[in-house]
């Protein structure tokens, strides 16, 4: 294998990424007003890294997209780190954050490469997206469980959930709440990134170039 190619194709995927994830970012209407969002298929580049090079390269790739991630994201970065009435308390917190939904949880986009081995490339890629996304969503809920799960009663309050916000509120309290919160909230926008980056890479598939594997 030629690692100069192989270091190439991946710069240039995790540019690509960045791109699309920045393009998004200054669209409105994919962004969530306390963070998260989907994007034009910026997680698309992790997928063809991780199928054409297997998970293990994928899985770094990842952790790589993940520095990058936080840098382009440092407004939201920084803020995880404002002074509290503990500061040794709020700095611990900001790290564990940090942890959560970015590194582990764009790393772990590079378990795309397992299914590899399906039958056509298009296949394998569909699958492996839905498995690297769906593993990156675990991620972002336990991490909204741990960290964000008082925000839940309130979130289900406001106008536009409390139709059924409400209901969910009255029969579920405590760890159960934050957790039914953070599935909800984190599935606005995981999962139309894993719909929208299956379709793509399905459609990637077909191309000769991209679905050669090494």
């Amino acid at each position: 294998m030629n690692k100069t190619k192989r270091m190439t194709e991946t710069a240039v995927c995790l540019s690509i990424g960045v791109v699309l994830e920045v393009i998004s970012q200054f669209i409105p209407f994919l962004s969530l007003p306390f963070g998260g969002s989907f994007t034009f298929g910026s997680m698309v580049p992790l997928v063809v890294i991780s199928y054409r090079y297997g998970t293990k390269w994928g899985l770094f790739s990842g952790f790589i997209f993940s520095i990058l991630q936080m840098l382009t994201g440092m407004k939201t970065v920084t803020a995880f780190f404002m002074p509290s009435s503990d500061s040794y308390e709020g700095v611990t917190r900001a790290i564990f954050i940090c942890l959560l939904d970015y590194v582990i949880a764009f790393t772990l986009l590079g378990l795309a490469g397992l299914a590899r081995g399906a039958k056509t490339p298009s296949k394998a890629m569909c699958i492996g997206s839905i498995i690297g996304l769906s593993a990156r969503y675990v991620t972002h809920i336990v991490s909204g469980t741990i960290f964000f799960g008082t925000w839940a009663e309130w979130f289900f309050t406001q106008e536009g959930f409390y139709a059924f916000g409400s209901k969910i509120v009255e029969n579920f309290s405590g760890i159960s709440l934050s957790i039914i919160y953070s599935v909800f909230y984190n599935g606005l926008f995981m999962i139309p990134e894993i719909i929208i980056t299956a379709i793509i890479v399905s459609a990637l598939g077909k191309i000769k170039t991209l679905a050669q594997k090494y």
